[in-house]
């Protein structure tokens, strides 16, 4: 049964996690035990909940507790729930809780990119991106348009950011994912070759002059494709796209060069899905 803490002191130590503790903090890498992510809506909480992610703590605004947090205090058990009127949790957060509640999680043991990518015909890898609703956006497209895992190199942002997690609208809950090399400097090489020796084709999406069209068909064909996106801005290092099998860029019209990442992805995820009836040999 949860217990619930009405917040009158702000300097409740258990309120740590949502005022006072930045991103870095949160995730704890000298103590990985130790180390937490928030979620927040009762929908990204749930899909949490759903892949067996483990809660900590909620915070939620008091008329919830009666309302779309009931169904939560009953999942989540024995755990504090810190509750109080939006103005005064506005004033701790640094925002208002546009959804009302708030959960402190832990962050599991991230798996290996063997195990991933085991079974896998389709993975998205995501190298440097940087702006954490990006992420949240092309983990979303992911898990919609049929891919089968997510790697990301050790210079993207955090999957598990506050913000990458609520635009994916807990969609990162639901396909698999970890990050390929423990360094930057694992990436992209030896990340490339990992990639290869597991079968993968490798595609850069890149503008580039021996850049294929998404369309063409070899791509399709391919048992196995890793799709590798870029950084805002400066796209795909130069060593990555030498590095890959094929350079890839999607035609577009009245002059436009270039789409943001997360459009980018949802387009290539799409068209070089496995087909139905596209069968491994």
């Amino acid at each position: 049964m949860a217990t619930i803490v009405p917040v009158t002191d702000l300097t409740h130590p258990g309120l740590s996690p949502y005022a006072r503790l930045t991103e870095h903090q949160l995730r704890s890498r000298r103590n990985p035990e130790e180390a937490l992510f928030i979620a927040e809506s009762p929908k990204v909480i749930g899909h949490a909940l759903d892949a067996g992610y483990v809660p900590v703590s909620l915070l939620m605004e008091e008329k919830h507790l009666k309302g779309q947090g009931a169904a939560l205090l009953e999942r989540c058990g024995d755990i504090p729930v810190y509750t109080g009127e939006s103005g005064l949790l506005a004033s701790l957060t640094g925002y208002r809780m546009t959804r009302g509640i708030l959960c402190a999680m832990r962050r599991p043991a991230l798996p290996s990119v063997e195990d991933i990518c085991a079974g896998a015909r389709r993975v998205a890898v995501l190298e440097g991106i940087v702006d954490p609703t990006n992420v949240g956006a092309v983990f979303r497209s992911a898990a919609a348009l049929h891919m089968d895992a997510v790697l990301v190199t050790p210079t993207c942002c955090d999957p598990l950011h506050r913000r990458s997690v609520r635009v994916s609208m807990g969609t990162l809950f639901q396909v698999p994912w970890t990050v390929i090399g423990s360094r930057a400097s694992d990436w992209p090489h030896p990340g490339l070759e990992r990639l290869k020796a597991l079968g993968f084709a490798t595609a850069a999406m890149a503008l580039d002059a021996r850049a294929v069209t998404i369309e063409d068909p070899r791509l399709r064909s391919e048992e196995r494709l890793a799709i590798v996106l870029g950084t805002e801005g400066d796209g795909l290092s130069h060593h990555t796209i030498a590095g890959c099998d094929y350079t890839v860029c999607i035609p577009m019209s009245h002059g436009v060069d270039s789409l943001n990442v997360a459009a980018a992805s949802a387009v290539a995820f799409w068209e070089l899905r496995v087909r139905q009836g596209q069968k491994e040999t």
